[in-house]
C-alpha cells in the first residue's frame, strides 16, 4: 500500500504527517474529525498482515491496549468499524526517554529516580492487570511535562493464561538485547520479574551513561548477562550512593527468585534509600573476573571425556570387590 499523505483520510481520522516507521508499522499523527482531537494512528505494513508472528503481535498490542486505563500508560483508543487493521491512540506530548539520554548522560540523579518511580508505579498497574510488557526499554517510554512517563509498545506483552510465544521466535521483533531479562535469553516466558531487571537497566543507564552489558553484537551481549557481573555503578559514577547501587543490584539480580518480586518493592526502595541496607556483594569485588563461553564448553567437554573414565573405574572397583 502506498504511504499516506497529509490531508488523506482514513475512516474518521485525517492524517497531519508521519510520526515513525518501524520494521513492522508506520504511526502518523491525525486528528480525529469527529471531535478535533489529537491521536495517534499506527498503521501495519502490508508485508507485517501477512506474516501470522508479527501480525499476532499487532493484534495483542491493540487488545492489551483496550484494557488498560492507567496516566502512565498511553490508551488505545478506537473500537469502532475500520476499513482496514490500524490503531487508534491518545497523542502523547513528549519524548522517547531514548532521546533525552541521547542528548544527556547521565541524568541528574534525582531526574531518574523520578522517572523510574513513575515507571515502577506504570508497572505495577500492568502486572496488576495481568500484563507483563517483556520489552522495556527507552525507546518504549515516553517522558512528557513533568517527566510523566507514558509506557508504549505492547507488541509482545504477554496476558496472564495467553498462548506462550518464546523469544526465539520474538529475536527480531525484541530489537536490541541490552535490556532484555536473563530467563529470557533462555527462552523463557519472563513475568513482572523480567519488567522490573528491564527497568534496572534503565535505571543504571540514566545513572551512568551506560548500559550494564556490552559486547560486539547481539548474542555476546546477552551471554555476558548469563555469564559476568556488570561494572559496579559507582565505578563508573562515584556521585551514585552505596544505597542507590544496592537498589540497582537488587532489580538486576541474574536470578529471579533473589530481584525484586515486583515494581512496588522496587519503588518502596527508592521512596527510603536510607532504609536499604548495603550488602557485601562478591560481583563488586570481583566484577573483572570474567567467564568466556569458550571457557564454559571446555569444561563441558572435559566433563563428557571424564564420564568414561569414571565408569571404567566403577566398573573396576565393582570387579575388585567381588
Amino acid at each position: 500500500m502506498s504511504e499516506f499523505q497529509p490531508g488523506d483520510l482514513l475512516d474518521h481520522y485525517r492524517i497531519d504527517g508521519l510520526v515513525a516507521r518501524s520494521g513492522m508499522a508506520s504511526i502518523f499523527r491525525g486528528i480525529d474529525t469527529r471531535d478535533g482531537r489529537a491521536v495517534a494512528i499506527k498503521i501495519p505494513h502490508a508485508e507485517m498482515e501477512a506474516d501470522p508472528v508479527l501480525y499476532d503481535r499487532f493484534k495483542r498490542e491493540e487488545e492489551i491496549g483496550k484494557k488498560l486505563v492507567h496516566p502512565g500508560v498511553v490508551r488505545v483508543l478506537n473500537d469502532e468499524e475500520r476499513s482496514r487493521r490500524y490503531m487508534v491512540l491518545e497523542w502523547v506530548d513528549g519524548r522517547l526517554l531514548r532521546q533525552i539520554l541521547n542528548e544527556q548522560k547521565p541524568l541528574p540523579q534525582e531526574r531518574a529516580i523520578r522517572i523510574t518511580l513513575a515507571l515502577c508505579k506504570a508497572l505495577d498497574y500492568i502486572h496488576s492487570q495481568g500484563v507483563v510488557h517483556r520489552d522495556l526499554k527507552p525507546e518504549n517510554i515516553m517522558v512528557g511535562p513533568d517527566d510523566q512517563v507514558k509506557l508504549i509498545d505492547f507488541g509482545i506483552a504477554a496476558n496472564a493464561g495467553s498462548r506462550r510465544l518464546t523469544f526465539a521466535k520474538l529475536t527480531e521483533a525484541m530489537g536490541t538485547p541490552d535490556y532484555i531479562s536473563p530467563e529470557q535469553v533462555k527462552g523463557k516466558r519472563g513475568d513482572a520479574r523480567s519488567d522490573v531487571y528491564s527497568l534496572g537497566v534503565m535505571f543504571y543507564e540514566m545513572l551512568t551513561g551506560k548500559v550494564p552489558f556490552t559486547g560486539p553484537n547481539p548474542f555476546v551481549i546477552m551471554n555476558e548477562r548469563l555469564l559476568n557481573h556488570p561494572i559496579p555503578p559507582r565505578e563508573v559514577n562515584p556521585d551514585i550512593s552505596p544505597e542507590l547501587q544496592e537498589i540497582i543490584y537488587r532489580a538486576l539480580e541474574r536470578d529471579p527468585n533473589k530481584r525484586y518480586p515486583n515494581a512496588h518493592e522496587f519503588a518502596l526502595d527508592l521512596e527510603h534509600p536510607e532504609k536499604v541496607g548495603v550488602a557485601d556483594r562478591l560481583e563488586i569485588k570481583n566484577w573483572r573476573q570474567k567467564r568466556s563461553p569458550l571457557l564454559r564448553r571446555i569444561l563441558f567437554y572435559i566433563m563428557l571425556a571424564l564420564i568414561p573414565v569414571v565408569v571404567f573405574g566403577l566398573m573396576l572397583l565393582i570387579a575388585h570387590q567381588k
